[in-house]
């Protein structure tokens, strides 16, 4: 009876994380709050990576120079994610803060100001994006054949980063209101879009020409862009509390100067992390397409297995914001620490599936021994380590939710900088383990950067911190 109960009361509970309901999480029970909140954001950063999945499963089948394409393209592109991530961290920060204290028109407002700061930003990147595409894919070592054939995909994808700068920001102010199944959503119907029309725009269909790699970069595109204007339509014409009907459409500077603010410590962060990996990427690219490819495909699996987690880091986020708004920061703290158990148990789970299977999952995007060798031996060392990661990640989030950006901004300057890039050089060019060093370098400073993200984090000067 009592395992019978168990079961449908889970099943209830995943029920209602799923109706879309408005809920207050500032009161009530903290363990039932981190479930709601974290379900749908599971659910919605799983969808998320499918984006990534998708194309790379079907890029897989043009060969190794289009699979190092997407590899280096999206190397380069993390820049736009890093932007995309520190924006919504921001948002949310702000969303949160305002929804807990419920001041829904300012948080409204906020909102806005976020989105005309968004599409101010995807300008720089765009048009240098478009016109020098086959310049920087030099720059990053890639083969003539790249660069002659494939740079059309970079164009479009940096082209096109407004959507991925919007549809990040948008879905930040869903959650931090307390509505992630809105958020889950836009993702579900983005990548629908996505995998009906990878295979047409990248092999062709009836009339449609087959496109190549360029066909992907298409479909993407597509499916992002309409999950945009599905998000639009819901700010404008949704029921729930925070909407821009009624708001204030000019720009204002002091929210907007509050977002930049906030957003430079977290859009520093990620660039300083995913500037690293654009640097891994070229030591890895030394050594061949093959072995290029197979990183990158490990990568994917990789980023497919943190987003779950990177979902309940955000539920964490979420929670700390909005209770801090409400004026009860011990309901913070306790809120991380529950999401940070949860995300250790969730990514051991995972951590222990990839380490003994990592040419399962390889072969199931190449059938190239060279590349699945390469891309094995990497997933089997970076995800050694995803219990550590899934803290971090977590204890971040909080920090980054409660507005306090400039503290992992630092650690993430000494864990990636000063110590991972120049161990991954020293180990791959000055030892004999070759681009296994990049791997190992990889564990270590993610570890590093989760104890000293909890030694702060620990000390709770982050509680202090006004929005």
């Amino acid at each position: 009876m009592t395992r019978h109960y168990t079961l449908k009361t889970i099943l209830n509970e995943i029920k209602a994380a799923l109706n879309g309901e408005e809920r207050d999480y500032t009161s009530g029970s903290i363990k039932r709050a981190v479930f709601l909140l974290s379900v749908p954001m599971v659910l919605e950063m799983l969808m998320e990576s499918v984006f990534a999945v998708a194309d790379i499963f079907f890029v897989s089948k043009l060969g190794a120079d289009a699979i190092a394409t997407v590899g280096i393209t999206e190397s380069l592109v993390t820049i736009i994610y890093a932007l995309a991530a520190g924006m919504s961290v921001a948002t949310a920060a702000i969303v949160s803060r305002r929804t807990g204290e419920k001041n829904f028109n300012e948080a409204a407002n906020s909102a806005y100001q976020a989105v005309i700061t968004g599409i101010c930003i995807s300008m720089v990147f765009a048009i240098p994006g478009i016109v020098f595409a086959k310049d920087i894919l030099k720059a990053m070592n890639a083969s003539p054949a790249i660069v002659d054939h494939f740079s059309g995909y970079t164009s479009i994808m940096f082209g096109s980063n407004v959507v991925i700068l919007l549809l990040f920001i948008n879905n930040a102010v869903f959650r931090s209101a307390g509505k992630p199944v809105i958020a889950m959503r836009v993702l579900w119907f983005a990548n629908f879009v996505n995998i009906v029309l990878d295979p047409i725009f990248i092999f062709g269909l009836g009339p449609i020409p087959a496109m190549g790699v360029k066909g992907a970069a298409i479909a993407t595109t597509t499916g992002r862009g309409l999950a945009v204007l599905y998000q639009f339509y819901i700010l404008l014409y949704g029921k729930g509390k925070i909407n821009f009907r009624g708001i204030d459409l000019k720009p204002r500077m002091q929210i907007i100067g509050r977002i930049f603010r906030l957003s430079t410590g977290t859009v520093s962060q990620n660039i300083i992390a995913t500037s690293s990996w654009i640097i891994l990427m070229r030591i890895v690219a030394r050594y061949g397409s093959e072995v290029l490819a197979g990183y990158t495909i490990a990568l994917r699996i990789i980023f497919f297995a943190l987003l779950p987690a990177l979902g309940i880091a955000n539920a964490a986020s979420t929670l700390v914001g909005q209770n801090l708004g409400a004026g009860h920061p011990d309901r913070a703290s306790k809120s991380a620490w529950i999401a940070g158990k949860v995300n250790m148990w969730l990514m051991g789970i995972i951590s222990v599936i990839l380490v003994f299977m990592p040419k399962s999952f390889i072969s199931f995007f190449s059938g190239e021994v060279d590349i699945i060798l390469a891309g094995a031996t990497s997933l089997k060392i970076i995800s050694a380590g995803f219990i550590v990661y899934g803290l971090g990640m977590v204890l971040v989030n909080a920090l980054n939710g409660a507005g306090d950006t400039q503290t992992p901004f630092r650690i993430n300057i000494l864990s990636f900088w000063i110590v991972e890039i120049p161990l991954a050089w020293l180990l791959a060019t000055q030892t004999n383990m070759g681009q296994q060093g990049v791997f190992w370098a990889i564990l270590f400073a993610e570890t590093l950067m989760t104890l000293s993200i909890l030694y702060f984090f620990k000390k709770g000067r982050w509680k202090l911190k006004k929005v």
